[in-house]
């Protein structure tokens, strides 16, 4: 089957991919890559392939949401990725979490329904958690750069302006300590597909706090001090 919407060539997408929400923030994060390759933009999941470290990796947009991730993930493994990393945005549901820190997942919780019974077939659960190897790499690597980082599970949402007053303490209180909206699917048809895969989060608010935003300019400035750290565990 060919892909119908990342329209790249074999042997223009790398085993190992980085991959991100934003269009804009897969750009600025190409510009870490060596001789970076647009390959493709249609609609508007821009992918970049280039160097780093010497290994060829490439840096996709997913979207927004659970089936756009799902459709990316797809078709980049058709062309060839084997290894994902999401490197996204997310909200945090503990006071304790700053604006600007950084979260690295271990899990994902997530409700039944939709595109999990489409795939699994049934309303049976499958387990949302990432490749341990690659986690831990994060770990290392954000570690010896003195990053500030949690550690801990995130909820996955599928709809982004759904929430309601006892959201922060319903979730939070089942051990979820941010909210996004792209991991359970990614862990989950990882599992399915034989895939690895992790995530690091810039948290750009807190819910627990009065959902006060970061700045572009500050989520930028922290993207891109950690993105070195992601692309370290990526190419390891």
């Amino acid at each position: 089957m060919n892909p119908v919407h990342i329209l790249a060539k074999k042997g223009e997408i790398a085993e190992k991919v980085l991959i991100a929400g934003d269009p804009g923030r897969v750009k600025l994060l190409s510009t870490l890559l060596k001789e970076p390759k647009l390959v493709n933009e249609n609609r508007g999941f821009l992918v970049y392939t280039g160097k780093y470290n010497d290994e060829i990796v490439s840096i996709a947009t997913h979207g927004i949401g659970g089936p756009s991730i799902a459709i990316v993930l797809e078709e980049l493994a058709m062309l060839g990725a084997k290894t994902f990393i999401r490197y996204g945005t997310t909200g945090a549901l503990v006071p304790y979490i700053n604006i600007g820190d950084y979260i690295i997942v271990t899990g994902a919780s997530y409700n039944q329904g939709g595109l999990f019974y489409q795939y699994i077939k049934d309303n049976a659960c499958i387990s949302a958690t990432p490749d341990f190897e690659l986690t831990n790499k994060l770990v290392f690597a954000f570690s010896k750069r003195g990053l500030k980082y949690y550690i801990g599970n995130v909820f996955s949402s599928d709809a982004f302006y759904a929430e309601d007053e006892e959201f922060v303490k319903r979730w939070s209180e089942r051990g979820n300590i941010a909210v996004e909206m792209e991991c359970a699917t990614l862990f989950v048809l990882s599992k399915m597909k034989g895939w690895r895969s992790a995530t690091v989060l810039v948290v750009s608010d807190n819910l627990a706090k009065g959902g006060i935003w970061i700045s572009k300019e500050e989520l930028e400035r922290k993207v891109m001090e950690g993105a070195n750290a992601v692309l370290e565990a990526l190419t390891s």
